[in-house]
């Protein structure tokens, strides 16, 4: 899970029995992250690390990656990178599961723009098309209106919305 954060999501997974790594940026998330996986008494591994040195150490090591958040987080101008990465992760056959929240005209980074199918960041170059599915029914009002993908994978050919 790269881009993990807090942890919430890794916490989760962790709940319903998937061995989950979370990797982020900053020290303290990742701090932070341990800290409420041990109050909830679930143990995903998470790392402090820069994303884009995974593949050096965990390549081919996943059979899912988990998405959310850290694709328009990063530099609109290393997508196509951070994708590679992905890839490269995953084992053959692989899935990336990701939700994709758009931000509209007027929103400055980060998180960076990002228009989902309208979107050329979203199509780097070997990536085919999703299929795209409404929010959540709890979402929040703000999200409430966005539009959100479900990538999957196979043979590590990431598939992401475009």
């Amino acid at each position: 899970m790269p881009g993990a954060g807090r942890g919430h999501d890794a916490r989760l997974l962790a709940r319903r029995g998937y061995r989950v790594w979370g990797f982020d940026w900053a020290p303290t998330a990742i701090e932070e992250a341990r800290r409420l996986a041990a109050a909830d008494g679930v143990d995903p591994t998470f790392e402090a690390r820069d994303i884009f040195t995974l593949a050096e150490t965990h390549g081919g090591f996943f059979d899912g990656v988990w998405e959310y958040t850290c694709f328009c987080a990063i530099d609109p101008a290393r997508r196509q990178e951070y994708i590679r990465v992905i890839r490269t992760l995953l084992r053959p056959g692989g899935l990336l599961l990701a939700c994709f929240y758009p931000l509209r005209e007027g929103t400055d980074g980060p998180p960076s723009r990002f228009l989902g199918r309208r979107s050329s960041a979203c199509s780097p170059p070997g990536l085919s098309s999703a299929r795209p599915m409404p929010p959540p029914a709890r979402s929040s009002a703000v999200r409430a209106s966005s539009g959100w993908c479900w990538p999957s994978a196979t043979e590590r050919g990431v598939r992401s919305c475009n």
